[in-house]
């Protein structure tokens, strides 16, 4: 699969099998997620790896599709708004790397963003209140939704002299 494939053909994964992934294999996405862009190499990001407890007690009601793994990814917050758009831009880079490897290794992420809910925050024990948070189910997909259709991308362009 060359990388236009990958990028164009992940989705937001609603419903996994039950297939556990092998911690080697998603240390090796966390890793390359980690070649993100981050300003000044701060690498603002912290994975917390949710077990069976604390995703019981975080009560997600669709249960992240019942993926086998459940992670957390935190921005580092800053009382500072350009250094914490910095952070929620370079841990968004980290989270889409991740789900690009993922992909391309025939696995899937559903994207959330409950993480920033009080509850959930008291939970994984964050305590920032400016860090932002995104959990991501993890696996395999039991089911692949159909592409939605984009905006041309021209649509989007804005042409100065």
């Amino acid at each position: 699969m060359d990388i236009f494939e990958v990028i164009t053909g992940r989705r937001n994964i609603k419903l996994f099998r039950p297939d556990a992934i092998d911690e080697a294999t998603w240390m090796k996405w966390l890793e390359a997620a980690s070649y993100a862009p981050n300003h000044r190499m701060n690498q603002p990001w912290q994975v917390i790896v949710i077990g069976d407890e604390a995703r019981a007690k975080i009560n997600h009601k669709p249960n992240f599709g019942d993926a086998p793994l459940v992670l957390a990814f935190v921005a580092e917050g800053s009382d500072k708004p350009i250094e914490r758009d910095e952070n929620l831009v370079a841990v968004s880079s980290f989270i889409q790397n991740f789900s690009l490897a993922a992909h391309a290794a025939g696995a899937g992420t559903r994207w959330t963003s409950i993480g920033n809910t009080p509850n959930t925050r008291e939970i994984l024990g964050v305590t920032d209140e400016t860090a932002t948070i995104w959990i991501l189910g993890v696996g395999y997909p039991a089911e692949v939704p159909e592409v939605k259709e984009r905006s041309p991308i021209e649509t989007k362009i804005k042409r100065l002299p």
